[in-house]
């Protein structure tokens, strides 16, 4: 491998890379090379100590030969893809020779992307310069999703009968949609979505927000830009799952809700699941206007509402999960029973 650098932009310079080999013959080109292109290199020479540098440095790539000693290049792939911490850190698996069950394996344990020896230059910086403005982007979304979540939290902290409440529909959601089968990635987003779909009420008024008695018709309507706020608001996340939940948990299965009126399977999935967890949480709380209904009081509610606010196909499954104790409440909190 020849070492003449290559220039890279300005964004991507300064980036951490941590190289994981146990052959120096091969680890060392690699570092030279990545550092006079302008890159911070770190190394490792097993596993677990590629584990412990990442928990250590935080690299924005992981270069990761298959055969290394203590744990392969597989099993540090699947830990790092299987923790919320680090799944997002671009890993580039190197095989040799490039075997196609290799590669297979690599995608099973989550790699970004594979280098096949013997490792050429202008290819090697390319991948590595692609990933790392991958990571960067990925880096600046969720800066942003954290800052929106925070605006969520804000948003619950501005009403005292709202404690709480985020964190038990992200639950009953989630519950809910494993319960109907939903992947575990739409189980995540669909726990962000429950985190985010009240956000628009930071554009709502305290005066309507709290009021204890009946809201006019004025009040009312301001109350219900919230789902357009919301969406307005998390619009630059990007991500079409969760804009629906935000704007559409509102709407009602016989096509009287709002913003738009849509009717059963117009409305998103996604969001006649929230529609019922969050009516359902509403219910057993306290309201500025009312007192919280015992859980077989809202429960009843739920069921004369089948068909007209809710969609029977996860009312339903919700009522017997319920009824069945999946869910444990302490101090007004909600679990799934473990």
């Amino acid at each position: 491998m020849t070492l003449e650098p290559i220039k890279m932009a300005q964004s991507e310079s300064r980036a951490k890379i941590l190289v994981v080999d146990d052959a120096p013959q091969n680890l060392r080109p690699i570092q030279a090379l990545l550092t006079l292109s302008g890159y911070e290199v770190i190394t490792a020479c097993d596993g677990e100590e590629a584990l412990l540098k990442v928990e250590q440095e935080s690299p924005d790539l992981v270069l990761l030969d298959v055969m290394i000693p203590k744990l392969t290049g597989y099993e540090v792939c699947a830990r790092l893809k299987g923790d919320e911490r680090t799944r997002l850190i671009p890993v580039v698996i190197v095989i040799s020779p490039p075997i196609k069950e290799q590669i297979v394996r690599g995608f099973e344990v989550g790699a970004d992307d594979f280098l096949h020896r013997p490792l050429g230059r202008a290819e090697l910086v390319a991948r590595v310069g692609s990933l790392i403005q991958a990571k960067r982007l990925n880096d600046s979304l969720v800066n942003l999703e954290n800052a929106i979540l925070a605006l969520a939290a804000a948003v619950e902290a501005k009403d005292p009968y709202t404690e709480g409440h985020l964190k038990r529909v992200a639950n009953y959601a989630t519950s809910l949609g494993k319960e109907i089968g939903l992947s575990y990635s739409e189980q995540r987003l669909l726990k962000k979505a429950a985190t985010l779909h009240d956000v628009g009420k930071i554009g709502i008024r305290e005066s309507v927000l709290l009021k204890p008695g009946p809201l006019t018709d004025e009040e009312f309507d301001h109350i219900k830009s919230h789902c357009v706020i919301g969406e307005r608001i998390c619009s630059p996340l990007g991500d079409r799952f969760i804009l629906e939940v935000i704007r559409h948990h509102h709407e009602r299965y016989d096509g009287r809700g709002y913003p738009d009126g849509l009717a059963g399977s117009e409305i998103p999935l996604a969001a006649r699941i929230m529609a019922l967890v969050d009516t359902y949480d509403a219910l057993t709380h306290d309201r500025p206007y009312r007192r919280g209904f015992p859980h077989e009081g809202a429960l009843n509610i739920l069921r004369n509402e089948i068909g007209r606010q809710f969609d029977a196909a996860l009312a339903l499954p919700f009522i017997d999960m319920v009824e069945s104790g999946c869910f444990q409440f302490v101090d007004g909190e909600c679990s799934p029973e473990v």
